[in-house]
């Protein structure tokens, strides 16, 4: 008799042990989320344009979220080691990414990555690129450069953020046009902007949001817009089209996360990042960095918008005889 009762306590006691498993399963998946900080990589230095967006980014979902989002930089290697950060932690919602040139590498045949490893939650910001000089710089116009870059071929240094990256793709269109330029990379923005006033370079590729302090106090002015129209900021400027360069694409920086992490987390970050857009603050984001006033796009067009991009890098890199992906 004592054997049965002790039987029957413990198989009451496996019902209820198995019941508080399921209670506690169904709490942990309904687990508030974020309920830790979510890292914010940029795979750039600090105080350039991605560092910018990220901390632009990381203010709003704080705010608006009631959570941490500590932006980390992790420069090297043209932006793979930050993103390769990320792409190594787990896919759990706790890590965010945000980047422009990134999206040219990946039409690279060279890429460690493709889309498809990533969930695009959103594209931020629009922006065109240019080539720009010191103020104080000897070349007064485009044709100034073009005509000595063909006359001496590499002997004029140009600034970039890395190789493999939009910048890169359009130096080597006009080397293939025969304005052959020596390309310099630095993955921390200060270095570039140091290298171009210090006259370590005679040029730097960029886009005028992330100048313009310098543009502002006359310390660098644009010689070339990488656009199809003149850029508003700079009317007097001619375009890489005017030139008979068939190169526009833009730098555009977007908000990733590593492919696998859960939709309902991913859709905490699209719809607050969405709230944000619609806020007049980012719209005067937009506007003080020289952006496109309808850069953002959402959760559900982002993939496709990306897709867009690289196909139209693969399209800039073959007509220049440069090898993409396909």
């Amino acid at each position: 008799m004592a054997r049965e009762k002790i039987i029957a306590f413990a198989r009451r006691g496996l019902v209820v042990g198995g019941m508080l498993a399921c209670v506690t399963g169904a709490v942990s998946a309904q687990e508030k989320y974020p309920s830790r900080p979510v890292e914010v990589i940029v795979p750039w230095g600090a105080g350039g344009g991605s560092d910018q967006t990220a901390r632009m980014i990381a203010k709003y979902l704080e705010a608006d979220l009631k959570a941490s989002f500590p932006v980390v930089n992790v420069p090297g290697a043209s932006g793979v080691t930050g993103v390769q950060k990320l792409l190594l932690n787990p896919a759990d919602g706790y890590s965010l990414g945000v980047s422009g040139d990134y999206y040219a590498i990946l039409g690279s045949p060279k890429a460690k990555w493709k889309l498809s490893d990533f969930i695009p939650i959103a594209v931020v910001i629009n922006q065109a690129g240019a080539i720009f000089v010191a103020n104080d710089s000897r070349f007064k116009t485009w044709a100034d450069v073009e005509k000595e870059a063909r006359a001496k071929p590499n002997s004029l240094k140009i600034a970039m953020a890395g190789y493999g990256i939009i910048d890169e793709i359009h130096t080597n269109y006009l080397l293939a046009k025969g304005v052959k330029l020596n390309v310099v990379p630095y993955n921390n923005p200060s270095e570039r902007y140091v290298s171009i006033l210090g006259k370590h370079v005679d040029l730097l590729y960029e886009q005028a949001g992330d100048l313009k302090s310098y543009l502002n106090n006359h310390q660098m002015r644009p010689l070339l817009s990488v656009t199809a129209q003149r850029f508003p900021l700079y009317p007097d400027v001619p375009t890489t089209v005017e030139n008979g360069y068939n190169i526009t694409v833009p730098q555009v920086r977007w908000v990733y996360m590593k492919a696998g992490t859960p939709p309902s987390r991913v859709k905490v970050i699209a719809d607050s990042l969405e709230r944000m857009s619609h806020t007049p603050e980012f719209k005067a984001y937009l506007a003080s960095e020289y952006a496109d006033p309808a850069s953002f796009v959402p959760l559900s067009k982002a993939r496709d918008f990306l897709q867009q991009m690289i196909d139209s890098v693969r399209r800039e890199a073959s007509e220049a005889g440069q090898k993409t992906a396909k």
